[in-house]
């Protein structure tokens, strides 16, 4: 399974799930459609499969086209966006699982930045091989998303789902939001050396226009503050040693920087 990502909107991502031996494709949060049709024009692909991780606009505005251009593609969704996802017709709920390119993928509930979030993850085909995490807006590299339909705890319950992954897990999170997500993190966990390093080398990939994205996870868990709510350094910053509002006050803290 090869892993194209797609720029789109301002600074979206959509992921195109290449088979090269069927010769068909599924894409994840089509934000617009000239991209994906784009790229299955070159890949002389079929698509056949929609993966949507939540209902927002720029996550699922290129469903019904899409549609129309392959009237057989199926649309996946979580059951409790039932309503919200256009086109959906397939409704998962955590530990469902979805078949693409010989590769299974378990459906991980990770409510919070909606209240039906739902992430992809693909386990690696040979062990010591990375997975696929497609997390859309719950966890981005070097952030999360804002808790628009959620509660700090069903966030801090979502992303610790996602932290319990391998380490080499590639995360691919839907937008280019890592340079200004590391600039807040450098205001709350500044001693990190390990972020201040990644820091440096994001900046250099950015001012080269290339993308962040995928992430792995490994890296997440030392320089990602949201993923660090047991840390000291950030429970002094948050002023609290309590896990969920540690991290409910370092979200409030990003909200406004």
């Amino acid at each position: 399974m090869q892993v194209f990502h797609l720029e789109a909107l301002s600074d979206n991502y959509i992921f195109l799930l290449y088979d090269r031996t069927q010769n068909i494709a599924a894409v994840v949060d089509p934000a617009e459609t000239e991209p994906v049709l784009k790229q299955l024009a070159e890949l002389k692909a079929e698509l056949v499969a929609i993966f949507n991780t939540h209902h927002h606009q720029d996550h699922v505005g290129g469903n019904k086209q899409l549609m129309q251009h392959f009237p057989g593609v199926t649309v996946y969704g979580g059951v409790e966006d039932r309503g919200r996802i256009p086109g959906q017709q397939v409704y998962l709920e955590d530990g469902s699982h979805v078949q693409f390119a010989n590769r299974v993928a378990e459906v991980v509930f990770v409510p919070g930045h909606t209240r039906a979030h739902i992430a992809y993850y693909f386990p690696p085909e040979i062990a010591g091989e990375p997975g696929e995490l497609f997390c859309g807006d719950t966890l981005f590299a070097g952030g999360c998303g804002r808790l628009f339909e959620g509660t700090p705890t069903q966030m801090v319950n979502s992303l610790n789902k996602l932290r319990s992954l391998p380490d080499n897990t590639r995360v691919w999170c839907a937008h280019e939001y890592t340079l200004n997500n590391l600039k807040f993190a450098l205001t709350v966990d500044g001693e990190n050396s390990d972020l201040q390093k990644r820091f440096e080398e994001v900046k250099a990939f950015r001012s080269r226009g290339e993308a962040t994205v995928p992430s792995l996870l490994g890296v997440e868990k030392r320089t990602n503050p949201f993923l660090r709510w047991e840390q000291p350094t950030l429970q002094l910053a948050a002023k609290s040693n309590d896990p969920v509002q540690t991290f409910a006050r370092i979200r409030g803290m990003k909200d406004k920087f």
